[in-house]
């Protein structure tokens, strides 16, 4: 859908913010442009819509050469999202979500009918439609800054810093409501951020910008925490780059093993052999559903004729098959056995989640 070749962006003093960028976003997808200050990767988002214009090589749009289409068309096929938001202070939040739809002439019965389609697609009330941008929180109105760059439904969005003015709490639930919309929308993305970890989140795609416009590695999040391309790529991604590559791994993605499982009713010497065999001092129970009631050190069970003779101690935290391996890993933390059990939607027993089944996914 955009294509960059060895685009150069040189200023009068000498200044390099793009230096023979050479990138290609696949339609559909979330392209982040990632790197430290003066890196040029806003630069290289607003010469995608001819903000900014190249000083060398092209940019393709829909296959299309971008410096051959007037820069008013060529803006009305891309919505804009800023950190700031931008909204007009003066209108409505509706008359805000409305503007492209106005200028480029729709009527009004559509208007309307998309602002509020709109505004319930980004989770907000109806009740807001009515209120001035003072009137709403920065969640909010980075909200409504979402809804006004989709409302004319342009293929290619463009997305500098966009959550990058609100709080760390406000801030995930804004990115995992734009990926929700994102997985529904699918539209084609120039994301911008300095947040490594926004970056991981969010991108399809990671490009990692150096200092002086330089793109140092263009990959996917997987590819790039498994085989960053240099020294620069290992230090901007973080000392805690492996568990960065766990978080982007799901549960589903790894062989879990059975574990020593039990029911209530099974007789305690049954337990020994199942803990002996996975080699645990503890079993877990489940009832005659398999719903998973908790677990019992072996030493427990002296005594009992039957695993129900002893307390069964329940578990604080499950895992599920959507969930990452760094959650799992949060759980093992927190659990005295060392593993993280999963359970289906239902709460059915799984199998557990090892330290030997991460570090076999790290290597």
């Amino acid at each position: 859908m955009i294509t960059f070749e060895s685009v150069t962006k040189r200023y009068a003093d000498g200044t390099v913010a793009a230096d023979e960028v050479s990138f290609e976003v696949p339609e559909g997808e979330l392209v982040v442009l990632v790197g430290p200050s003066g890196c040029g990767k806003t630069t290289a988002l607003r010469m995608v819509n001819r903000m900014i214009e190249p000083t060398d090589g092209r940019i393709t749009v829909n296959g299309e050469d971008a410096a051959s289409v007037p820069a008013p068309r060529l803006r009305r096929d891309m919505g804009y999202v800023i950190q700031q938001v931008g909204l007009f202070p003066h209108l409505t939040i509706a008359d805000n979500v409305a503007t492209v739809p106005s200028l480029i002439g729709w009527d009004k019965d559509r208007t309307r009918e998309r602002v509020e389609e709109l505004i319930d697609t980004v989770g907000l009330s109806q009740e807001v439609a009515n209120r001035y941008p003072r009137q709403l929180s920065g969640g909010q109105q980075q909200r409504v800054g979402v809804a006004r760059a989709l409302a004319a439904d342009p293929p290619i969005m463009l997305m500098d810093e966009p959550f990058g003015a609100v709080d760390p709490i406000v801030r995930d639930l804004l990115q995992e409501e734009f990926l929700r919309l994102q997985r529904e929308l699918k539209k084609t993305i120039i994301f911008v951020t300095h947040d490594i970890d926004e970056a991981m989140k969010m991108g399809d795609r990671v490009a990692i910008f150096n200092v002086g416009g330089i793109l140092e590695q263009y990959s996917t999040p997987t590819d790039l925490l498994a085989e960053p391309a240099n020294d620069f790529v290992v230090d901007f991604l973080g000392a805690e780059r492996n568990l960065k590559r766990l978080a982007l791994i799901p549960v589903s993605a790894v062989e879990h093993e059975t574990g020593p499982l039990v029911s209530r009713n099974d007789s305690s010497d049954h337990a020994r052999e199942a803990a002996r065999e996975s080699g645990t001092d503890w079993v877990i129970v489940t009832d005659a559903e398999n719903q998973v009631e908790g677990w019992v050190f072996i030493n427990e069970l002296d005594g009992q004729q039957t695993v129900g003779g002893a307390e069964v101690q329940p578990f604080e935290a499950f895992v599920t098959e959507d969930e990452s391996l760094r959650a799992a890993l949060d759980v093992m933390v927190e659990s005295p056995l060392n593993v993280a059990v999963r359970v289906d939607g239902d709460g059915r027993y799984e199998g557990v989640v090892t330290h030997n089944t991460l570090t076999g996914e790290l290597k």
